[in-house]
């Protein structure tokens, strides 16, 4: 029989944890792959923020209704069975600690405008953000209450660059010395749309951070679905506002040759000094995401151990609860990846690591709103859900969906690896 879990989260947390995992490296990056799209990009923007609404909300109804399942993963395997549960699980387990690698690089290169040896080599630049991940997986061993504080902290501190992007466009478009451009044809829209959603994915996924470590927070009926939705609905306007100033009030062509877009646009409109306070702030930003997604990390295989979808060697914690062999294993398996890219420059070993991140977290997903179908909880928003996730696997396109497949795939051994579900540990 499980021990239940401290509950140590409450409300403001638990929105720092949604908040926290989705301010990231991310959005520092994206007006670079959204510069093309111009006022497509907007569109881009809505249509994901809508659909992780409904994916949110869906998610956030499930943990209401199912309060005794350790988390929104077991959830979908007590539904749809175990092995579903297993493959969508693993598969979103590869993605958190994929992201992991990614935030850990880009965090790396937001850091090197300070220190530029962390740059001077791809091997450096790896070694460095293997460094970042084993430093908050120890404080992530040090309890999950502690780790939580951190989060609090750093998703204050790193809003303030977003703000700050925020009051200088809107200055800008006060003074009138930038016109925005027209509006496009809609067929143009239309045609570029789904490449758009693809891309504005990436930097929304950590929506669900709260329904996935539901078993921390305290009052899950009630926190869980007020700090997704809130957290969503605040990150998801911020995004709008801050990726599309940037990339409507400056030239497209000099956004998608930036490889710091946030210090190009502080420094075109408010002076050349803004541009370290930029990088410094998207450290932090990085930071505090990496934080976030390591207490993840350890969380996803916890609760599918204690459900029976994994071998209960994942369900082993130590006196202070937390799961030290999963924290130790999803780390060296991001440490890894970012080593197996160190041969690429930071940019591009992001970009790998952000390709493996974005379609793996499609299939939980996928798997969460068919749950509520089944259980036929929000109906509404879970059949929006499906239909999002399935436009989104389309704008990634083929290769990036079939990847995420094999991983899923992957994960059956595991499946009859795993104990029976009267054998749990103690």
């Amino acid at each position: 029989m499980t021990t239940a879990a401290p509950r140590p989260f409450g409300y403001w947390t638990a929105t720092a944890l949604v908040m926290g995992g989705m301010i990231g490296s991310g959005i520092f990056l994206m007006p670079v792959a959204l510069a093309p799209y111009g006022w497509t990009g907007v569109v881009g923007w809505i249509v994901s923020i809508a659909g992780a609404l409904a994916i949110g909300w869906t998610l956030a109804r499930l943990a209401q209704a199912m309060p005794e399942a350790t988390g929104a993963i077991a959830i979908t395997g007590a539904v749809l069975g175990p092995l579903p549960g297993v493959m969508v699980g693993v598969a979103y387990w590869v993605s958190v600690w994929a992201s992991n690698a990614a935030i850990s690089t880009a965090a790396t290169s937001y850091l090197a405008a300070f220190v530029p040896a962390l740059n001077a080599t791809p091997l450096t630049g790896a070694l460095a953000a293997v460094a970042l991940i084993w430093l908050f997986t120890l404080l992530n061993l040090a309890g999950a209450k502690l780790a939580g504080r951190v989060q609090v902290v750093t998703t204050v501190l790193k809003i303030t660059p977003l703000i700050a992007v925020v009051a200088i466009a809107a200055a800008v478009q006060i003074s009138g010395t930038t016109a925005l451009p027209p509006l496009p044809a809609p067929g143009t829209v239309l045609a570029g749309l789904g490449g758009a959603v693809a891309l504005t994915l990436f930097p929304l996924v950590g929506f669900e951070a709260a329904s996935v470590a539901a078993e921390r927070i305290r009052d899950p009926g009630r926190n869980v679905p007020r700090a997704t939705m809130s957290g969503t609905i605040a990150v998801g306007l911020l995004y709008i506002l801050v990726c599309s100033g940037i990339v409507l009030l400056l030239p497209a062509a000099d956004v998608a040759a930036s490889t710091a877009p946030f210090q190009l646009f502080v420094e075109r409109f408010a002076g050349v000094g803004g541009g370290l306070l930029v990088a410094a702030f998207a450290a932090i930003a990085a930071l505090g995401a990496l934080n976030g997604w390591v207490l993840i990390q350890g969380e996803v295989p916890l609760g599918m151990a204690r459900a029976g979808l994994l071998p209960r060697w994942f369900a082993r914690v130590s006196a202070r609860d937390v799961p030290v062999r999963v924290l130790l294993l999803s780390s060296t398996c991001a440490s890894l990846l970012v080593l197996s890219t160190a041969s690429a420059s930071l940019a591009g070993a992001f970009a790998f690591a952000a390709l493996l991140t974005t379609c793996s977290s499609l299939w939980f997903y996928l798997a969460a709103c068919l749950s509520a179908l089944v259980r036929r909880i929000a109906p509404v928003a879970a059949s929006l859900g499906i239909a999002f996730s399935l436009f989104a696997f389309w704008g990634a396109g083929a290769a990036a969906s079939g990847l995420s497949l094999l991983l899923m795939l992957a994960a059956i051994p595991l499946y009859w690896l795993r104990p029976r579900l009267a054998e749990q540990p103690a």
